[in-house]
């Protein structure tokens, strides 16, 4: 259900360096980094167990309530229905379906802002 989850870090430099050490012992490490340039925000930094991350920190103003999840579809078709239903249901669009290959080749994924403001996604890891 969960592919992955974000949150916000005010102090990029400092919190990827706690994590990276703080996750260490669980057996999670930093496996990808994305520029405020690739994504037209902040910078993001990916944890997990290779080869997905699962645990993003964004650069940006710490939020009280804002999150980031992810939820897995099986296929990119599911995406697009997930975009238009939440647009129906009253989501602020935050990036319409699409390919996003500065994650990888075959992301494609599609951001709504939830009534509360939560960037909520839905993401096909498959090729088309």
């Amino acid at each position: 259900m969960i592919d992955h989850i974000g949150i916000a870090s005010t102090d990029f430099e400092r919190s990827r360096a706690f994590y990276t050490q703080t996750l260490a012992p669980l057996g999670y490490a930093l496996l990808m980094e994305v520029t405020a340039g690739q994504t037209g925000a902040g910078a993001h930094a990916g944890f997990g167990i290779a080869p997905k991350p699962e645990f993003w920190i964004t650069e940006g103003p710490a939020m009280q309530t804002r999150v980031h999840v992810a939820f897995r579809a099986q296929s990119r078709a599911q995406v697009d229905a997930f975009y238009r239903a939440a647009i129906a249901a009253g989501a602020r669009g935050n990036g319409a379906p699409g390919l996003r290959s500065h994650y990888h080749p075959h992301y494609y994924g599609a951001f709504v802002l939830d009534p509360d403001g939560h960037n909520i996604e839905a993401v096909c890891h498959d090729p088309a």
